[in-house]
């Protein structure tokens, strides 16, 4: 059976997701505007810099509980380098939709109002009740996907 738009652009995410770096989550995100790919994006360190998969990952030497402390960490979350990407292309973002496996964190969600993104479509729900918060300020449409 052909998928509608949201099931196909929820598995791309999940495709994307598959070149994660990150040894604790592995997470896709996808920008997309009338029903076209702008940028992709998956969660990892910098261009140029070791992969966790080398240096161990900084936040489980911490001891960082997941959802807290996100800048103790080498990597940038999918939906930065997703945003960061079609910076650096040159690539319009505004009026978006965010497709994403993993519901934004608060650090990502303040990027997403910024740049203009009026859509979030995410698959598993992640815990953080600013973002949550956030979010319920602003015009964004956020939908969890719902395989049916």
């Amino acid at each position: 059976m052909r998928p509608n738009w949201d099931q196909y652009f929820i598995e791309i995410t999940n495709i994307a997701k598959q070149r994660s770096t990150c040894l604790r989550r592995q997470v896709g995100a996808l920008l997309v505007k009338d029903n076209h790919i702008l940028a992709t994006g998956y969660n990892g360190v910098p261009a140029g810099v070791t992969h966790c998969e080398a240096t161990g990952c900084l936040r489980q030497k911490l001891n960082v509980p997941s959802g807290q402390r996100h800048e103790l960490c080498r990597g940038l979350h999918a939906e930065q380098n997703a945003i960061l990407q079609a910076a650096y292309h040159g690539v319009p973002i505004k009026g978006a939709t965010l497709y994403c496996n993993t519901k934004p964190c608060s650090i990502c969600t303040k990027m997403i109002i910024n740049a203009g993104i009026v859509r979030i479509v995410y698959e598993l729900y992640y815990e953080d009740a600013l973002a949550d918060e956030i979010l319920a300020e602003t015009n964004i449409i956020v939908e969890q996907f719902n395989k049916g």
